[in-house]
């Protein structure tokens, strides 16, 4: 029986993912490991692994200490972790899994439109301790004739944008070029801001997106409009945020992502105009398992010399 290939985990992205691995491949675990252990299993494995499989938003920078190292199969869409200097330089393949999560984070997005808009969370916690004894739970905003301006309109921002028609919204975007779609272009973000009555971020992390919206961003959407956040928190601004909250210079947020997870600053705990999840957006069975497939499908091309499914550049 031939001997199965070498296959580098990094990270604990997906437990069922991994096992699934373990069955296929040789696999080690780097982050079961101590710094000492980690640089022995790398010394160890220099000579003969060429695949890495990890979570595509981080990564141990010992990967790069590889030198034979010929793919890195992500699990996820935005690849953030990678260093693609170094992949570009070495000729690594790169892969993530785009598109198996799309409904997913859109239903999340689009949860969290209804949950801020309508201070549902609020309003359960009011139910819940009998004030509702005292009298009715405070208005919150509809829907229908407002517009939502998405920044980044991917494919899954336009998922988004297709669960938002039914609820009668508006659509409007921020790309860096327009698409061929019926919605409302701006080139610049803080005019999309203005227009916007629900500025919804989609946006992926890295260098270029880095606290792109800020304290501007937020004066320019207003005290009667909303943020929300399913892209990544780094293109955040988080302490603008906190202050625009504070000083009711937006209406409220819903957050899914944020700067430095899973770690949320305890000034958005404290404000009853925010509502908080812990980065649920492709969090379903159905998803993760999709996009567990889709890393193992990666490998499988790339070991049998195959072109991967989703291969990923960034850069040139």
């Amino acid at each position: 029986m031939p001997a199965r290939i070498p296959l580098l985990i990094a990270n604990n992205f997906h437990k069922q993912t991994i096992s699934k691995l373990d069955e296929i491949y040789d696999t080690h675990k780097l982050w079961l490991l101590d710094p000492q252990q980690q640089e022995s299993l790398i010394m160890q494995l220099k000579p003969h692994c060429h695949a890495v499989a990890t979570a595509s938003w981080a990564t141990n920078p010992l990967i790069y200490e590889l030198p034979e190292l010929q793919m890195i199969s992500c699990f996820g869409v935005g690849v953030d972790g990678i260093d693609f200097s170094i992949t570009r330089s070495r000729n690594i393949a790169v892969s993530n899994t785009p598109d198996v999560l799309n409904d997913a984070v859109a239903d999340i997005a689009i949860a969290l439109v209804l949950m801020t808009c309508r201070k549902l969370v609020a309003a359960d916690k009011f139910t819940r301790s009998g004030a509702w004894l005292d009298g009715p739970f405070t208005f919150g905003e509809s829907l229908a004739g407002k517009t939502l301006g998405i920044i980044g309109l991917g494919s899954i921002g336009e998922a988004i944008a297709e669960r938002a028609l039914p609820f009668k919204m508006k659509i409007a975007y921020h790309n860096r070029n327009p698409k061929n779609l019926p919605y409302s272009y701006y080139h610049d973000l803080e005019e999309l801001a203005e227009a916007s009555d629900v500025l919804l971020c989609m946006l992926p992390g890295g260098a270029a997106t880095h606290r792109i919206i800020g304290e501007s961003v937020f004066r320019r959407l207003g005290p009667n409009g909303y943020f929300i956040n399913v892209g990544r928190g780094s293109s955040v601004d988080e302490n603008a945020l906190v202050s625009a909250l504070q000083g009711k210079v937006i209406a409220g947020a819903g957050l899914d992502v944020y700067y430095n997870e899973p770690h949320v600053p305890d000034a958005l705990k404290q404000l009853d105009n925010v509502v908080l999840l812990p980065h649920i957006g492709s969090a379903t069975h159905q998803t993760r398992m999709a996009m567990g497939e889709l890393v193992i499908r990666n490998l499988n091309a790339w070991a049998e010399q195959r072109p991967l499914l989703t291969r990923v550049d960034l850069g040139s």
